[in-house]
């Protein structure tokens, strides 16, 4: 296999602190994430940590955990830092980052993102989904501008807080991203640029320096992503009403 998946999950987190250990209907909240990782099957996986209690919660099931530096400035960081550790030999050409924060995250989100790259000449892929309703006026839905080569597809021009492109359509990020390896490297060794702290988004660093991203619309509810207690809750009920 020449693919890894590698789920960040900082317990520090600013908003809902410990988040990546809460409860979801019976398993902690890293355990279902991991556990969608896994069922995707498109390499090996392992969760990127910064504490040893989620390393022992992972290990516990038979999975597999890196402890890396809880001072590291991003997810990207912690995944770059794991694969080190983890690939001492090198074996991995794509690394997919997928947040620790997605328990129900759809297997086809992240088997998509793996095909983006290998079958096109991207630096790194990711995903939206089409938004249907009025949450692309929130500043926490994430937008890409997208320049279409296909009819679902094509390549990332910007991604936004703010509502664009003006007048739509619209399109919500989802934090799934592929990286050829030595995309990562790259990425993770240049500066932090002005518009991705603008935007407080860090992809924005790698199209300000030229990097491609390919992105792909799949025509799917986005993944639930865990950022606040009143998100927790929704997943809490979302997996009570699908008996998960």
């Amino acid at each position: 296999m020449d693919t890894l998946v590698v789920i960040p999950a900082r317990i520090s987190s600013t908003r809902l602190p410990g988040k990546v250990l809460e409860d979801i209907n019976g398993k902690p909240l890293i355990v279902r994430a991991y556990e969608c990782a896994v069922s995707a099957q498109v390499g090996d996986v392992i969760v990127a940590c910064d504490d040893p209690k989620v390393k022992d919660v992972i290990e516990g099931i038979g999975g597999m955990a890196v402890l890396t530096d809880p001072k590291l400035p991003s997810g990207t960081d912690r995944v770059f830092e794991a694969w080190q550790k983890f690939d001492s030999e090198k074996r991995y050409n794509y690394i997919i980052n997928v947040q620790g924060d997605l328990p129900f995250v759809d297997a086809e989100f992240i088997e998509k993102a793996a095909e983006i790259v290998k079958g096109s000449s991207c630096d790194i892929s990711t995903l939206a989904t089409p938004i249907k309703d009025e949450s692309y006026k929130c500043s926490s839905t994430v937008k890409p501008v997208i320049s279409f080569t296909g009819s679902n597809s094509g390549k990332a021009l910007y991604f936004s807080r703010s509502a664009v492109p003006y007048g739509g359509p619209y399109y919500n990020h989802v934090g799934i991203y592929c990286f050829r390896a030595e995309s990562l490297v790259r990425f993770v060794n240049l500066q932090q640029s002005l518009l991705e702290k603008t935007e407080k988004l860090e992809q924005l660093r790698a199209l300000e320096n030229g990097m491609t991203i390919g992105i792909t619309v799949i025509d799917k509810d986005s993944p639930i992503s865990i950022d606040t207690y009143e998100d927790l809750e929704k997943a809490r009920a979302y997996a009570q009403r699908r008996a998960l």
